[in-house]
């Protein structure tokens, strides 16, 4: 998969591309600012990147850097009818551009081609604008894990989106 995400003037474009393990280093570097005290060690992520069930994609600058702005995954086996949203990640910078939105729909599509009709995440209690995304994209807020992510013991609220049919349009 690559696909364009254009940027709003003055901001870098990306492309969008599964992840290898070559994009390790960067997913990590952008993990451990994003997620101070709990991110994921290197060993979890290269699991979840090599894993037969994943679908990881980052976000790439077009701009001739080929720095790596943003990632997201899911876990969904074919056939199976729930994934889950594992993680996504964005750098400051790139933030407020769309990216997080092109990552988490191009997730829910894959999503959808692996046959999947209800996708699962937890978003931190403290993060409103992940919230406010994944609500203006269908999620729903089902239940909260109480201090679900340590050590800072912030709950987790968990959101559900059932898989919307794609719809066709005239043009």
């Amino acid at each position: 998969m690559t696909d364009q995400v254009p940027a709003p003037t003055g901001a870098a474009s990306w492309q969008l591309r599964r992840a290898t393990e070559l994009d390790l280093d960067a997913i990590m570097a952008i993990e451990r600012s994003t997620f101070v005290t709990d991110a994921w060690s290197e060993e979890t992520m290269r699991a979840e990147l090599r894993g037969p069930y994943g679908y990881y994609l980052v976000a790439v600058t077009v701009d001739g850097a080929d720095r790596v702005d943003g990632y997201a995954g899911l876990l969904a086996p074919r056939g199976a009818v729930e994934g889950d949203i594992q993680t996504i990640a964005v750098v400051p910078g790139a933030r407020r551009h769309g990216l997080g939105r092109a990552l988490m729909l191009a997730l829910i599509g894959e999503a959808r081609h692996r046959g999947v009709t209800e996708v699962f995440l937890e978003v931190r209690a403290d993060n409103p604008g992940a919230q406010t995304l994944y609500r203006a994209l269908g999620f729903e807020e089902i239940g909260v894990r109480p201090r679900y992510y340590q050590p800072d013991g912030v709950d987790a609220i968990v959101m559900r989106l059932t898989v919307p049919t794609p719809e066709t349009t005239i043009a």
